[in-house]
C-alpha cells in the first residue's frame, strides 16, 4: 500500500489513479494512524510553499513525514519536491522540512511560471531505471530547488540548468508531475514503488 499524504492541498487524486494504473494500491490520508500502515509515501503539492507547509505544520504532518522517513521512502511530487528542502523564498521565507539541504528560489528569468513538457537528463538514481536520457516530463512551476550536486538526481534546462529531481537516503523529489507525464511518469512511479 502506498500513503498519499493528504494535508489539504495536491493532486491526490491524479496521483491515486495513476498508482492504480501500474497495479498498485494507494491510500489518501491525513491520519499518521492510517498512514502508518503504508509501506512507502508520495507528498504531493500544488500551490504555495508558505501555505502548504502550514497546512502540514497545522495538522502535525511536517513531524510525521520526518519520523517516517527514517524507515520508509518517501516521493515529493512538484511542491512536495520543495518542501523536502530547508527553505522556500516564495512570497518571503519559509522553512521546509530539511530532509535535503538546499532552497527554493524563483526562476530569474524567462516565461514564468514554467508550464509544459520540458527534456529530464544527467539521470542518477534508480526512480528513472528504464527511462531515456532527455525524456519529456510534464512541469508547472515558478519556483526551482537550488542545492549542492550531491542531491542532484536529475536536471532540466529552462533558462538555466537546474535540478529537477533529488534524492537523499530514503528520500527522493521531482519537481515535474510524473501523474501527468504518460508513459515515462507511470514507469517513474513504478520504480519508485519497486525501490
Amino acid at each position: 500500500m502506498i500513503g498519499i499524504v493528504d494535508y489539504g492541498a495536491g493532486n491526490l487524486r491524479s496521483v491515486q489513479k495513476a498508482l492504480e494504473a501500474i497495479g498498485e494500491r494507494a491510500c489518501v490520508s491525513g491520519d499518521p494512524a492510517e498512514l502508518d500502515g503504508c509501506e512507502k509515501l508520495i507528498l504531493p503539492g500544488v500551490g504555495s510553499f508558505g501555505a502548504g507547509m502550514l497546512e502540514l505544520s497545522a495538522r502535525e504532518l511536517d513531524g510525521y513525514v520526518r519520523k517516517r522517513v527514517r524507515d520508509t521512502k518517501v516521493l515529493g511530487i512538484c511542491l512536495g519536491m520543495q518542501f523536502l528542502l530547508e527553505k522556500s523564498y516564495e512570497d518571503g521565507e519559509f522553512a521546509g522540512l530539511g530532509l535535503i539541504p538546499g532552497r527554493v528560489i524563483r526562476f530569474a528569468s524567462g516565461k514564468i511560471p514554467q508550464i509544459g513538457w520540458n527534456q529530464v537528463f544527467d539521470l542518477r538514481t534508480r526512480l528513472f531505471e528504464g527511462i531515456d536520457e532527455g525524456t519529456c516530463f510534464y512541469f508547472v512551476h515558478s519556483y526551482r530547488a537550488d542545492c549542492a550536486d550531491e542531491y542532484v538526481c536529475a536536471k532540466t534546462e529552462y533558462g538555466v540548468v537546474y535540478p529537477s529531481a533529488v534524492c537523499r537516503n530514503n528520500v527522493f523529489g521531482v519537481q515535474f508531475h510524473p501523474e501527468k507525464s504518460g508513459a515515462a511518469g507511470l514507469r517513474l512511479l513504478k520504480n519508485f514503488c519497486a525501490l
